[in-house]
């Protein structure tokens, strides 16, 4: 498998190559050449095969020009060694936990597989440094991942007072190689931040830069692979509606990737925040980036997000079959807040504030499709463990007790302006 740019470049590079990279020479985001379609007898035998089993076939069709089969099937039963489960919080609706992981957070998935594959491709001799913007779980899954590697530093950049105090307390306790940088911007400029570095040609000269966000293509690739876990747990004679939490527009572009590969998708629901850039993109057909506002669901804060270059490139930049794949709805805290609080008194099941917008996005689909989807079943993805919003769930729920096992650590950060000179310097003193 090859990989080229979404900018129009051609010059096709491996996968370990698009890996270390992280953006394409024109920057681009990295796609497959060519999007491997799965037999259908595997797809329809999904029930009985293992999870690492799945896993390691997805994910072999984009890598096995460099890694070997066997190096795989040890990275993904190193990676999926959490469970994934599907479990109904009400008739007919179901939310898919990817949160089960060691930061408690969907990105575990693809930030694991991505650490595994830049510790296996970087050269042994080099010093690799991993640059990465974060409205939350993104940082704390990465350096989770990469901490204590040997030859890697990990530069983390959040907005200031975007992230929750748990997710924060993950990112800046751990020291070593991981060094965590509080930017006063919003996670929007912390992404133009990351972006210029890989455009600053006299920086690239001096550090060996990588990236970890969502554009990287191997989280992009290993997200993918939940997506065919929820279906081999749903019910085979419902129509599959799937409900994403929607920001940089990672996580719902691996969804596509997945139905481009024969998963039977038949919606899926984009939930937005009052970032509504893709909802009003879907809804107008005018997409207009703006700048990000602070939400309860901060991982979506996003204004500009990196993966609608993928989402285009997988539509072949035509609105008419993104319209007829995905539908959109946006909501305000007021109503993520109310709905942590009607589901867990109607059902006792906890939402966070990401999977409250993805829940109360699959009821409006359902309630708006009545006539097509009549079985009235879906899917939510439940991103993030409850507890790491706290102070979200406390707002919906005073009473309840919510366990707080943030590391005592002695958290370490750095301040910085919205300078991208700055960050250069920091960048060079870190990596030397």
């Amino acid at each position: 498998m090859k990989y080229i740019s979404t900018r129009g470049d051609r010059s096709m590079v491996s996968f370990r190559e698009a890996t270390i990279k992280g953006l394409a020479p024109d920057n681009g985001l990295y796609v497959p050449v060519e999007i491997p379609r799965l037999d259908i007898d595997f797809i329809q035998s999904l029930k009985s095969i293992d999870n690492h089993e799945i896993a390691e076939h997805i994910i072999s069709a984009f890598v096995s020009d460099d890694i070997a089969p066997a190096d795989l099937s040890r990275l993904i039963l190193d990676i999926f060694d959490f469970e994934i489960p599907l479990i109904m919080v009400d008739e007919g609706i179901w939310s898919l936990e990817l949160f089960h992981g060691p930061t408690l957070s969907f990105k575990d998935v693809g930030a694991r597989f991505l650490a595994r594959c830049i510790y296996r491709f970087k050269e042994t001799s080099e010093l690799l440094t991993v640059l990465v913007a974060t409205s939350g779980d993104t940082g704390s899954a990465v350096a989770s991942g990469l901490w204590k590697m040997p030859g890697i530093r990990v530069i983390i950049l959040f907005p200031e007072g975007g992230v929750s105090k748990f997710q924060e307390s993950q990112m800046t306790t751990l020291g070593d190689n991981i060094s965590v940088i509080e930017v006063n911007a919003a996670f929007d400029d912390c992404q133009q931040l990351v972006k210029t570095a890989f455009a600053d040609k006299e920086l690239n000269k001096k550090v060996t830069l990588t990236s970890a966000n969502s554009i990287n293509i191997a989280r992009w690739i290993a997200q993918s692979v939940y997506y065919f876990l929820a279906y081999k747990q749903y019910d085979p004679d419902a129509e599959l509606v799937i409900s994403v939490p929607t920001g940089n527009l990672g996580n719902l572009t691996a969804g596509v990737l997945a139905k481009k590969m024969g998963l039977p998708v038949r919606k899926f629901v984009a939930a937005t925040n009052r970032n509504r850039v893709i909802t009003d993109y879907i809804q107008t057909g005018i997409y207009e980036t703006k700048p990000s506002v602070t939400t309860v669901s901060n991982a979506m804060d996003v204004g500009a997000p990196s993966n609608y270059e993928r989402l285009m490139y997988l539509y072949g930049n035509d609105l008419e079959p993104i319209r007829a794949d995905i539908q959109s709805f946006s909501f305000s805290d007021e109503n993520t807040i109310r709905a942590i609080r009607d589901v867990y008194r109607k059902t006792n099941y906890l939402l966070d504030p990401h999977g409250a917008v993805s829940y109360l996005a699959l009821r409006e689909f359902l309630n708006n499709n009545k006539e097509e989807f009549g079985s009235g079943s879906g899917i939510f993805l439940e991103t993030a463990h409850p507890k790491k919003f706290a102070e979200t769930v406390k707002k919906a729920l005073p009473l309840i007790a919510i366990p707080q096992d943030i590391s005592g650590n002695k958290p370490e950060k750095i301040s910085l302006e919205n300078d991208f000179q700055k960050l250069k310097d920091l960048i060079i003193n870190i990596s030397s």
